[in-house]
């Protein structure tokens, strides 16, 4: 019951993120049942987890696509809160560590806006090369857990699939930069990201707001030496500001001229990696940018680069090795959350077809237009929830672990001293001392209130909670 008492002065934080107060307790009976569901088939599993009457599907909908739940506010509330009540929020020097990263989620509803043909970058065989789906970009925070570290979900954001007007010409990286800017964070920061990341768009915007990018380059990636001064008269025309060209992995191949040194990757022990560390201009920011050449005996060869010239190399592959977090973060939000798990058709599109490209609504009628930005904002307030309910499970594991693991009941063969459990062990916690906490009469509030008077005790979810 502990567990719930800590969860709800953590949610009610975030009361102002909406206009009434019964649609604030519409949002943490969400936020609950999205912690406590047993499937994840949509806003009925909602239903089902808490035991709620039939008339609540109808009642979750309305909530899922009303104005009451302002989601920008509420996402920056859910930022401010985070890193103010997190126990180990993660720095490097004083800065945040984020991380960001693109998700696509498979989406078959033909009545869906937003939905494309999507193409999957991944090694992995078990995943389609082509699918129709959503493509959402994610920005977590990374903070500590005992031994252990999480990526907490901040934000969440549909980027592609319906155009609004053929004047919009920002890409994903300029869309990426506008997600990390709406969060309004106070602090400076280390974004962290993937090759697809590295560009002059990410790091313009990060580097105008103080902050510093790491990340991986592509392997045709090129750089030049800065030309050295001369003592000779300057001529007419600009200086020469680049000086000789050079392909980055080719430089790879020279091992007499890189160190050797222990992995400081998180989770390696034992392993020797070799890296050379090299200032050089890249021609798409016109800046000196620091790249570390890595050849690893598992990975193979890989190059990073930084636009903190003060930190060292076996710092940027430090920083770099917890970005596989956000991965991890993605899978449980998928398998465990249902974070991406909305169903909501609108009735009046026109079917897309399968393998079609963006939906260009500037061509069709205002009202058709807003019903469309109606659909998509419903879809951003499912995850955002999702995202929430995520990052409180998350904030549970890591500041309360031993009461997590008091709460649940069961059996792992990977329980580790040390290790904080994990977001489906703190649900299944949650989930196990959820009735305790609806039927104590010291605890009464508004939340356990609202929920017992929608409840179907005729059911057996709704028998179980109460019993």
């Amino acid at each position: 019951m502990k567990l719930w008492i800590l969860w709800w002065s953590t949610v009610w934080q975030l009361r102002p993120a909406c206009s009434r107060l019964r649609n604030f307790l519409w949002f943490a009976t969400v936020l609950a049942g999205i912690t406590v569901r047993p499937d994840l088939l949509g806003v009925s599993s909602i239903i089902r987890g808490l035991g709620l009457k039939g008339y609540c599907y109808d009642r979750l909908l309305d909530f899922f696509h009303s104005n009451a739940l302002n989601v920008e506010k509420l996402t920056k509330l859910w930022t401010k809160l985070i890193i103010k009540t997190h126990p180990q929020v993660k720095r490097f020097r004083g800065k945040l560590l984020l991380c960001g990263d693109g998700l696509k989620v498979p989406k078959e509803g033909k009545k869906m806006p937003g939905v494309k043909s999507l193409h999957q970058e991944s090694d992995s065989n078990n995943k389609a090369e082509y699918i129709m789906g959503h493509s959402c970009q994610v920005v977590s925070l990374l903070a500590e857990a005992g031994k252990s570290c999480f990526a907490i979900p901040l934000v969440s954001r549909i980027h592609e699939g319906v155009v609004f007007s053929n004047r919009d010409q920002r890409t994903l990286l300029d869309k990426m930069v506008l997600l990390i800017n709406s969060l309004e964070l106070k602090e400076l920061f280390y974004f962290i990201a993937d090759a697809y990341y590295a560009s002059h768009a990410i790091i313009n915007g990060v580097v105008a707001r103080g902050s510093h990018l790491i990340s991986r380059v592509r392997s045709n990636a090129v750089a030049y030496f800065p030309v050295e001064p001369t003592p000779e008269k300057k001529g007419r025309g600009r200086p020469k500001k680049y000086g000789m060209k050079v392909k980055l992995k080719t430089l790879l191949n020279d091992r007499a001229s890189m160190k050797e040194a222990e992995s400081p990757v998180y989770g390696e022990q034992g392993i020797k990696i070799n890296y050379r560390t090299l200032d050089l201009l890249w021609k798409p920011v016109g800046i000196l940018i620091r790249f570390v050449l890595v050849d690893h005996p598992q990975r193979g060869k890989i190059i990073l680069m930084s636009t903190d010239l003060t930190i060292s190399a076996m710092e940027i592959i430090c920083l770099y090795g917890l970005r596989f977090k956000i991965e991890v973060s993605f899978k449980q939000a998928l398998r465990t959350l249902g974070t991406y798990a909305y169903h909501f058709w609108m009735r009046n599109m026109q079917p897309i077809k399968r393998r079609s490209g963006n939906q260009h609504v500037h061509k069709r009628s205002a009202e058709y237009r807003n019903a469309v930005r109606r659909k998509l904002a419903a879809y951003h307030r499912h995850i955002q929830a999702g995202v929430i309910a995520q990052g409180l499970l998350q904030y549970i594991s890591s500041a309360f672990p031993s009461l997590v693991w008091n709460s649940f009941g069961s059996w792992l063969r990977t329980m580790r001293p040390g290790i904080c459990p994990s977001e489906q062990v703190t649900a299944i916690a949650m989930r196990n001392c959820l009735p305790e906490f609806l039927v104590d009469s010291s605890q009464k509030s508004i939340l356990t209130k609202f929920i017992l008077e929608r409840i179907d005790f005729s059911r057996a979810e709704g028998a179980r909670l109460v019993a």
